[in-house]
């Protein structure tokens, strides 16, 4: 396999990763609309204080998989944790240590900020998530997730 970097997405790079945002909904079985979805997406990447970071896997310039994070706060700990909110790869670069070297960069910017601790959560059909969930020394504390749409 040929050189990958991993590094934050540029603005440049924003308009490549609603596809994989998109492929990555269809893999979870949930509705994905990307209208709109670059420029929010900026608005919370690129500001002053972002409220959502962004690290690519890139292969010649196209991403070829993200992991996304931010900085949440737990009352019970009280103290902060990174919530990592994706972690994707293109389906042909599966297996190779790119999960891997993504997850490993959050623990160093985890490390950066002196945040002791990694929540995320995979759906329970992803078999194959969970086994390398396990494979990071993660452990899974079983919840029901609720969604409720305010309109």
């Amino acid at each position: 396999m040929e050189t990958i970097s991993i590094d934050f997405i540029k603005e440049n790079n924003v308009d490549q990763l609603i596809p994989l945002c998109g492929l990555h909904s269809e893999y979870e079985r949930v509705p994905f609309d990307s209208k709109g979805k670059e420029e929010k997406l900026r608005q919370f990447l690129f500001k002053e204080n972002p409220a959502l970071f962004c690290l690519v896997a890139m292969k010649k310039k196209k991403i070829v998989g993200y992991a996304s994070y931010m900085i949440q706060f737990s009352t019970w700990d009280a103290c902060n944790y990174i919530y990592m909110d994706c972690l994707y790869l293109i389906d042909s670069f599966r297996g190779f240590g790119i999960g891997q070297l993504l997850f490993d960069r959050i623990k160093e910017e985890s490390k950066k900020l002196d945040i002791k601790e990694i929540q995320w959560q995979t759906p329970n059909f992803n078999t194959r998530a969970i086994k390398f969930y396990n494979r990071t020394g993660g452990h899974s504390k079983s919840k029901e997730r609720y969604f409720l749409d305010v309109i």
